[in-house]
């Protein structure tokens, strides 16, 4: 038998033929093969352990390696594998699953359509908002309006609406129809004058940008409850209260995009619950099934879905996977465990945990502009200039410089630039936590000095 491929080795055939998600090549020149992956831990090509730190893509909840989720794919791939589940097929675990759903979602949403992950349950949204208001009575109600920051995925409409400008150049022009307000960002969102607060005169963006585009026009308006990949920004407590009583006087639909606070991240099993908020869309994929295989899906208002059913025209959007039997049976069973492990009150203690040791350990470092966090799921903004906010230029490299510096302290993760994004597995124990902080802390000292 032949020896096991080194990393550098792999990474070699690996550049000879395959293009990566975000490819650029002077990015890939050092990147790890993941070989293996235990609880809260990836084992690269050489036998290197790292900390799991984003739950790969904010994915991996329940954790690697979990039996029963791998138990179920294989009940079910040998009893059918695949079926359709386009109009006039479904298939049990399917069935189950909404009906599962219904049960755990918000008490308006009670019905469901499967896609393969985020960005074509964003697309989904986008098609079933302009379907809604034609059926309406009002056509002319097709734009969308998000936020800066907001990440709602990357296919060509999703990317339209998600407010990360470097996604943007390569693929333009974009779509008309699409615009971003600013993100309610307590760090950096000023101070109202009239002496509001931050929420309210964030949320009143909304308005504006409503009135600016004509109410008539204006379908949908989709957020996320916190801003995951665009830096994990938690919005002030009265922003959302705000966004749904203007979402409400200019029937605008309201859509929370929950791909990665869904399923407990924010110790929440969904995070507009935090606000006492209900959408009237949402849209999850990620750890519906914890990464074990693709899923995602849009939630439907009663309202909404009463109106595709009545309509005399079908609803022509489809995707083969949609419904995928196996991936059903999957997002079952991690709803079973993260149920019997009880990982939504989890994520909320061990999240409290973990960003009370992150602002305690990093407070005094002057390039900590910020630490912040809901639940699993935190943000260490790191600036040049402390008292003013600012950052470092892009020439300067936060991102990548901090980047080496994690992998050098034993931890995986991605960065927002200036910010490191922090989102573990819900079954992370405190010994991780703790040693994941002390990475952090020793990796901004390596970037930045002590």
């Amino acid at each position: 038998m032949n020896a096991p491929l080194s990393n550098s080795a792999l990474v070699d055939k690996d550049q000879a033929h395959m293009i990566h998600p975000l490819h650029h090549n002077p990015a890939h020149v050092n990147a790890k093969v993941w070989v293996k992956a235990e609880g809260s831990h990836l084992i690269d090509a050489d036998g290197n352990r790292y900390i799991d730190g984003l739950s790969c893509l904010w994915n991996v909840s329940c954790g690697h390696g979990r039996q029963p989720l791998i138990d179920a794919a294989s009940r079910q791939m040998q009893q059918m594998a695949f079926c359709s589940s386009y109009n006039g097929s479904s298939n049990p675990p399917a069935i189950e699953l909404a009906e599962r759903l219904a049960d755990i979602c918000y008490p308006q949403i009670n019905n469901f359509y499967f896609t393969s992950g985020g960005g074509e349950s964003t697309d989904s949204n986008f098609k079933l908002a302009r379907y809604y208001w034609k059926a309406k009575g009002k056509p002319d109600k097709i734009k969308v309006i998000s936020r800066i920051w907001g990440y709602h995925g990357v296919t060509f409409a999703a990317m339209c609406a998600t407010g990360i400008a470097g996604y943007w150049p390569s693929f333009e022009p974009r779509i008309p129809g699409f615009s971003h307000i600013p993100a309610p960002d307590p760090y950096h969102y000023p101070m109202p004058e009239d002496g509001s607060s931050q929420g309210i005169a964030a949320a009143n963006e909304l308005e504006r940008e409503i009135l600016k585009q004509g109410p008539e026009t204006v379908a949908m308006f989709i957020a996320e409850p916190v801003i995951g990949a665009g830096g994990v920004i938690v919005p002030p407590a009265d922003y959302f209260p705000r966004i749904r009583e203007i979402c409400d006087r200019y029937e605008v639909l309201l859509v929370a995009d929950e791909v990665i606070t869904g399923f407990g991240r924010t110790g929440k099993m969904f995070a507009l619950e935090h606000f006492g908020v209900q959408p009237d869309l949402v849209q999850f994929a990620k750890s519906i099934t914890s990464g074990y295989l693709p899923l995602g899906g849009i939630g439907i208002s009663d309202e909404i879905a009463a109106v595709v059913r009545a309509s005399d025209k079908p609803w022509m959007h489809a995707y083969t996977y949609s419904g995928h039997p196996t991936t059903c049976a999957v997002g079952l069973a991690t709803l079973d465990y993260i149920e019997s492990e009880n990982l939504v009150a989890r994520a909320a203690d061990k999240g409290a945990y973990l960003l009370e040791k992150l602002q305690r350990e990093l407070a005094d470092h002057p390039h900590d502009g910020d630490v912040r966090g809901l639940g699993m799921m935190c943000g260490v903004e790191l600036v040049e200039d402390k008292a003013g906010k600012s950052w470092y230029s892009p020439e300067w490299g936060v991102g990548p410089k901090m980047s080496k510096a994690l992998i050098d302290n034993g931890i995986f993760t991605r960065m927002r630039s200036e910010v490191v994004c922090i989102a573990p597995p819900l079954t992370t124990d405190q010994a991780t936590l703790d040693e994941l902080v002390a990475g952090i802390r020793n990796a901004i000292a390596t970037v930045f000095g002590e």
